[in-house]
């Protein structure tokens, strides 16, 4: 199960002093979500369950070839981004730096072990508006076109 929410950015903290990795996606289908991902030099499978705060999550590893194979085929745009990895104890923040056909794009997204600790998170004040409800601001839904531009 992953429990996560997603919030714009009003502010970005220096990025210079945190890791990161380069992160593309692709999905095969949207309802259910079936997701390939590229993630520095490991590639993932990932089938999502229906939920917007918390849903079903599973994942296989994938080759590099089947990797390949399979981006020719994902539905709208390839989804690109840096992707930087913020601890705020004890969560981690994952604050994604978007590219390419969603420039300008700038979302973090904070996971949860239970929905009660997810519902009594308290952001930084750096965070903006959440998104976690908006489906627009979903990447399965960002293969169609930049939310900001809606």
């Amino acid at each position: 199960m992953e429990i996560e929410r997603k919030f714009l950015i009003k502010e970005l903290p220096d990025l210079s002093k945190y890791d990161y990795v380069d992160i593309e996606q692709g999905y095969l289908c949207t309802h259910p979500v079936v997701r390939i991902r590229k993630k520095n030099d490991k590639y993932i499978l990932t089938y999502k369950g229906s939920g917007l705060l918390a849903h079903e999550e599973i994942e296989a590893n994938l080759t590099e070839d089947g990797y390949n194979h399979l981006v020719k085929k994902i539905d709208g745009n390839l989804i690109v981004k840096k992707r930087y990895l913020i601890p705020l104890e004890p969560y981690t923040i994952e604050l994604d730096v978007f590219s390419g056909h969603m420039e300008g794009l700038i979302m973090a997204e904070v996971e949860f072990p239970t929905v009660e600790e997810a519902n009594s998170f308290t952001p930084p004040d750096w965070f903006a508006k959440e998104v976690t409800d908006d489906r627009r601001y979903h990447n399965s839904e960002m293969i169609f076109g930049n939310p900001l531009q809606a």
